[in-house]
């Protein structure tokens, strides 16, 4: 296989689905510097999986750069393609090393792509040992938004099941606390995620840290949590 092509002949697969309509809409959705294709989550991951197929015989290192090609043409739908071709090939993904991981998230500029990125590749490597809780911790420093949504986002895979989390209180409310003062819409909303994926392993645990913390967190996270621990929704 050559990456670059296949890389290619995928984002052009990708074009033939393209909706005029749901680009104009999701322009403000979830705006970035990454061209925006219009293509629906259903048509990307049908393409998706047209190509798993294919890759299935392909080596982990070929896998990785095809992913590498794919991003580097700067699309929104490409750059999550990318993440989810990886998440499926259970070699490929094995095969990740903390420097791979990082280059991976290089360009990481709009909501989307980041939970994209944590979700499919960065909360499971952390889960495995391949980040380890420092460049986390690095993360949630760091003056780029994206960059600390990320610290957050990547809790998920240790505690939401269908990403075969199986709870991590410890870390899940160290990087929470790490972020508790930031208000910034973009990291309120992934902390308030953060908190209720660890409600079904930790409610007391969360109960408290909304108690401890209530003074420095933004109203959303409270609000959103402390509704999802009264009813089990996020809202209404």
């Amino acid at each position: 296989m050559n990456p670059q092509a296949t890389a290619r002949e995928f984002i052009q697969r990708l074009r033939r689905f393209t909706n005029p309509a749901r680009q104009a809409a999701t322009l403000n959705y979830y705006p970035s510097k990454q061209e925006n294709l219009g293509v629906s989550t259903p048509d990307m991951r049908a393409v998706v999986r047209e190509y798993k197929a294919r890759l299935k015989d392909e080596s982990p290192a070929q896998v990785l750069a095809l992913a590498y090609a794919i991003i580097k043409m700067n699309t929104l739908e490409g750059r999550q393609a990318a993440y989810e071709l990886l998440a499926g090939h259970r070699a490929a993904l094995a095969s990740l090393k903390s420097r791979d991981v990082l280059r991976l998230g290089q360009g990481i500029d709009n909501w989307a792509s980041v939970d994209g990125f944590c979700c499919s590749i960065a909360g499971r490597a952390w889960r495995e040992g391949v980040l380890s809780d420092g460049e986390l911790a690095r993360w949630a420093r760091s003056k780029d938004r994206w960059w600390r949504r990320a610290s957050l986002v990547a809790t998920v895979p240790l505690n939401a099941k269908s990403r075969g989390g199986k709870g991590d209180k410890a870390r899940t409310l160290e990087q929470c606390e790490r972020l508790a003062d930031d208000h910034d819409d973009m990291v309120a909303k992934a902390l308030s995620w953060a908190l209720r994926e660890l409600i079904r392993w930790d409610r007391k645990g969360v109960e408290a840290f909304l108690v401890r913390h209530r003074n420095r967190l933004a109203r959303r996270v409270v609000r959103e949590v402390k509704r999802k621990l009264e009813t089990g929704r996020k809202s209404g």
